[in-house]
């Protein structure tokens, strides 16, 4: 059990205010200073420092917030664990939309065929929601195409996939598309923020000095699904994941945009906090996953 103090810290660290964070505990401001004083009395280091108005976490304070994070996650899965101590443990694990939607259904069948037994809770969402949920242990791993924090996390490669820009086979471009800026004139359908699909382009343009916001037209959704429907009735282009299009590219509802300039490719990977005592466990369904 996590003492209350580092509650407190955790806490701290999620609102960055000594009154926001008294709020959310219901304690007072006087007892959330007097519990960070007694952490940095006993650890010896300061946790917090001011810029300006504004609170930062230390280099002391980041390094136990991310243990303290994982011991939290650690107690939560032990609960989860003893809770079911006389049957198999459940598997609770997240997924990325693209990932779930591309991947996960060959990836379970595979796998209940060989552990029928198995107990499994799946959840998917974006990589930002998912990283906040392994953080908070309400899942103990996640298999995601987004980018994080490898200081923070410890993580296997599950593939590499190509990043593509795609359109249906009849879209009328109103310039040649030989590179990414002749597309600016299109509509541009795109992931919501947090979606690590979106972040990818995001990054790719940051370095070319461009932004989503060159797109003179952009239409975000939440769903994959949706945005590959409105791709193929030709409402605009997209940049997705191969793997998450190739039945509509092989069926011929939708094509490659063939851009001389963009060369895309990024990491699909199974994630966990760093330092759990659960890490070989992680591992090992890991490798049935991967089987």
């Amino acid at each position: 059990m996590l003492d209350f103090r580092m509650e407190t810290f955790l806490t701290v660290c999620q609102c960055m205010n000594f009154t926001r964070a008294s709020e959310k505990l219901n304690i007072t401001q006087p007892a959330v200073s007097q519990h960070i004083r007694f952490l940095e009395k006993h650890y010896n280091t300061r946790l917090f420092r001011y810029e300006g108005k504004k609170l930062r976490l230390t280099g002391a304070g980041e390094i136990l917030r991310n243990a303290s994070l994982t011991m939290m996650h650690d107690e939560l899965s032990m609960q989860n664990e003893m809770t079911r101590a006389d049957g198999e443990r459940e598997i609770r694990f997240g997924a990325t939309r693209t990932v779930g939607d591309a991947l996960m259904g060959r990836i379970l069948e595979s796998y209940l065929e060989k552990y029928p037994d198995a107990r499994i809770h799946m959840e998917v969402e974006n990589t930002k929601e998912l990283l906040g949920r392994l953080d908070s242990g309400e899942i103990d791993f996640a298999l995601v195409e987004g980018f994080f924090k490898k200081s923070e996390y410890d993580f296997q490669k599950y593939s590499d996939e190509k990043y593509i820009a795609v359109c249906s086979p009849d879209y009328q471009f109103r310039e040649k598309p030989d590179h990414i800026e002749n597309l600016f004139q299109e509509r541009l359908l795109l992931r919501e923020k947090g979606s690590g699909t979106r972040e990818v382009l995001e990054r790719y343009l940051d370095a070319k000095n461009l932004s989503v916001s060159d797109f003179v037209r952009v239409t975000e959704a939440g769903s994959l699904q949706t945005i590959k429907e409105l791709t193929k009735a030709g409402c605009g282009i997209t940049f997705l994941y191969e793997v998450a299009v190739r039945d509509e590219l092989e069926s011929g509802m939708l094509k490659v945009i063939p851009l001389k300039d963009f060369r895309v490719s990024h990491e699909f990977t199974f994630i966990w906090r760093r330092g759990s005592i659960y890490a070989d466990q992680y591992r090992e369904v890991f490798r049935r996953f991967s089987a």
